[in-house]
């Protein structure tokens, strides 16, 4: 009785164990940028990755000065396994003067930051 649910448990471990690691890591592969007012953006970031449910999803995306400063982040809040790739924005960035281009980078549940980034110029 034992070695049939030892046996179970390593099954369902293998199986699930590699779904959740295949998801890899969360790309952003797209970005619009528009000026809302005096050093004020908004941004519209189009993410692709494999989620795979509440354990391995996209669940964050953030705007990084030239320094590694966060300027701002949207978060998410539930996995888009059947909406991929798909787009969220965030309005109200602050841009110090002076940065001329920002970096978007995602982050999912199991690798935290990776995956493609992209750069962008910030409009005058």
């Amino acid at each position: 009785m034992i070695t049939r649910i030892a046996a179970t448990a390593l099954s369902v471990f293998l199986f699930a164990g590699p779904t959740i690691a295949s998801a890899g890591e969360a790309d952003v592969v797209k970005v619009e940028i528009r000026k809302e007012g005096a050093r004020t953006y908004s941004f519209s970031v189009t993410l692709a990755h494999g989620d795979v449910g509440w354990k391995h999803y996209a669940d964050a995306w953030e705007v990084v000065g030239p320094d590694g400063t966060v300027l701002g982040k949207r978060v998410l809040f539930h996995p888009h396994v059947n909406e991929q790739p798909f787009t969220r924005s965030l309005g109200g960035v602050k841009i110090p003067a002076g940065v001329a281009k920002v970096t978007l980078r995602a982050h999912d549940l199991v690798h935290g930051t990776g995956g493609k980034v992209m750069t962008v110029v910030v409009p005058e």
